[in-house]
């Protein structure tokens, strides 16, 4: 981690984290229902237990019978996103936390939208796998529009038929809209969704977080089990400058890089609802 650019005194390496990792992890929607993990390593690997270790009843005194597990592995390999922005050299230079926060935030901003992007699509190569290209997860169909809530009641019920426990539903702006303003019954002016104590401007389903994002497919809301999906953030994050390409407008590039991957172990612990028209 460094910077290229002499005298560039405002981004310095102790402030890559506060000026890229965490407006990232609290712009994107990824890092925030999937569990994190971060990594030095270029791949990182995912234990799938595909079958438990047997247990049965036994007598005191008598053997223990053995059954191993039956283990199985998902490999990610955390991809570059990378942000890049041209700003002056007074700005760059400027020993203000507020400038260099400003330059931090845009870049964070469109890493962010690029992350998401990647996790809730199916985005080409050397984009990391998404969702929406993730095999054998369990579907609901909701209908041709959101009327009411068992959709999202029958997600949750097959979710804990896998041994899985949903912990965020994820939507399109659209959708989230819509399913905001479904009633209680007609002719009621109190909505069906609940309302997080925590976070007032939040909904819930069904007592769990729903959270809205534009990366969403219309027509598509996830529920993940936050312990069955993984996003791998490696620590390589770096913040580059240089005015090499710039010299004769005295103007400074500020590039910002991380590598992130995607992991899903447990896919029947997901569940995709969708409308069906």
């Amino acid at each position: 981690m460094f910077t290229t650019a002499p005298g560039a005194g405002g981004i310095t390496p102790d402030q890559y984290a506060a000026l890229i990792v965490q407006p990232v992890q609290a712009g994107s929607v990824a890092f925030q229902i999937a569990t994190q993990l971060t990594t030095d390593a270029t791949r990182t690997h995912l234990p799938i237990v595909q079958e438990d270790a047997g247990a049965a009843w036994t007598r005191e005194g008598d053997e223990i019978p053995v059954e191993d597990a039956t283990l199985g592995e998902e490999i990610v390999t955390p991809a570059k996103v990378a942000g890049l922005t041209v700003v002056s050299s007074e700005l760059a230079e400027d020993s203000n936390p507020q400038a260099a926060q400003i330059v931090g935030d845009g870049l964070a901003r469109s890493i962010a939208r690029q992350v998401d992007a990647a996790f809730f699509g199916s985005l080409p190569a050397p984009a990391p796998r998404g969702l929406e290209a993730v095999s054998s997860v369990s579907t609901v169909t909701a209908g041709k529009k959101w009327a009411n809530l068992d959709p999202f009641l029958e997600a949750i019920a097959q979710a804990e038929t896998a041994g899985a426990t949903l912990t965020s539903f994820s939507a399109h702006p659209s959708d989230a809209l819509a399913l905001a303003q479904l009633k209680e019954q007609t002719g009621s002016n109190r909505p069906l969704l609940g309302s997080d104590p925590t976070t007032p401007t939040r909904r819930v389903i069904a007592g769990v977080p729903l959270h809205v994002s534009s990366a969403v497919t219309p027509g598509t809301v996830w529920g993940l089990p936050k312990d069955r999906v993984f996003v791998v953030l490696r620590r390589d994050v770096k913040v580059d400058l240089s005015a090499d390409a710039y010299f004769q407008s005295d103007q400074v590039a500020v590039r910002g890089t991380m590598r992130v991957g995607f992991g899903y172990p447990h896919p029947a612990a997901i569940t995709k609802v969708t409308l069906t028209g």
